[in-house]
């Protein structure tokens, strides 16, 4: 009797490892209270699970096992994300959005996930549902890639499944230097349960996934805000407020992406309401208004600088 188990979605059930690039919140929720959430998680899945140790803003989780029970692994992490979704969007009319992971791979496996002129990752996406993105760029210090994929956490596990089918018939060639999230150096104030860097005179708040590329974001605005936050009206509840940038045109390209496609993700990403007013005539620049509450409005101006920056400094896309 053949002792080979065959998956039936096919490929052999051999071991492998997954490694996900996670900020510091979403790896608080998958170790749960006193690693609640992550015992369960190994238990019932059998896949190992690791997370990185260190005061990084980011952190990565690494799941080794047969594939099965790799597959449970991923497939619990992605229900609870989405269970944060809807838990911290209780009362709210938006839509729901997308569970997004991010998966890093050696970058000599990503060519065989691209496929020839795209092909793979456009049967990926079109057969689950799934948007899945290659970074253009190695992360810092390694020879690892960021693989973002975002959609339904049935999709999302349907889709991993496909990475590992080309990952296990594509090896790495060569070796690969694993990415190691750096700590956060610039120092951090806590303030009204909130964290801020200070930058030249001003606390800015804080991300919790602030990388050294996002450091030097802040502290080189390419631009100016014209506008500041609209004040309250005493005795009117004003649950959002509004803040006005203005962005040079010829850089505005970088901010909006291939058919909208950056400024979505700025703003699903944010959870602010982003509007770019049309070019007027004779003017250098565009008006973007940013609709949020306070800590939405930071993070869309952050992820908006970081753009920016990327783009004026030539360091690729992020």
């Amino acid at each position: 009797m053949d002792q080979t188990k065959v998956q039936p979605e096919g490929g052999l059930n051999v071991t492998l490892t997954i490694r996900l690039l996670m900020h510091g919140k979403e790896v608080g929720s998958i170790i749960g209270k006193k690693g609640e959430t992550v015992k369960k998680m190994r238990e019932e899945s059998g896949a190992r699970i690791n997370i990185s140790e260190g005061n990084c803003p980011e952190r990565i989780v690494t799941i080794t096992g047969p594939t099965d029970t790799i597959f449970k692994a991923f497939a619990m992490i992605a229900y609870k994300f989405e269970e944060d979704i809807l838990n911290s969007m209780s009362n709210s009319p938006a839509p729901k959005p997308p569970v997004t992971l991010r998966l890093v791979v050696p970058a000599s496996q990503c060519g065989s996930l691209i496929g020839k002129g795209g092909s793979k990752i456009k049967d990926m996406r079109e057969s689950t549902g799934v948007q899945v993105q290659v970074a253009g760029d190695m992360l810092p210090n390694s020879t690892e890639r960021a693989v973002t994929i975002s959609g339904t956490p049935e999709a999302c596990i349907q889709c991993v499944r496909q990475i590992c089918v080309v990952m296990l018939e594509s090896p790495p060639k060569g070796a690969t230097i694993p990415y190691r999230p750096k700590p956060a150096s610039t120092p951090l104030i806590f303030s009204g349960g909130q964290a801020y860097t200070i930058q030249g005179q001003y606390a800015i708040p804080h991300p919790d996934h602030l990388t050294k590329l996002h450091q030097l974001a802040l502290q080189t605005p390419p631009f100016t805000p014209v506008g500041q936050t609209t004040p309250v009206f005493p005795g009117l509840e004003s649950p959002a407020s509004t803040h006005e940038l203005s962005i040079p045109n010829d850089l505005i390209g970088c901010i909006i992406g291939r058919q909208g496609s950056k400024i979505n993700e700025i703003r699903q990403m944010s959870g602010a309401q982003i509007k770019i007013a049309n070019a007027l005539e004779g003017s250098t620049e565009r008006q973007i208004t940013i609709t949020g509450s306070p800590a939405n409005i930071s993070l869309a101006q952050y992820l908006i600088n970081a753009r920016l920056t990327s783009e004026v400094t030539g360091m690729g896309s992020i």
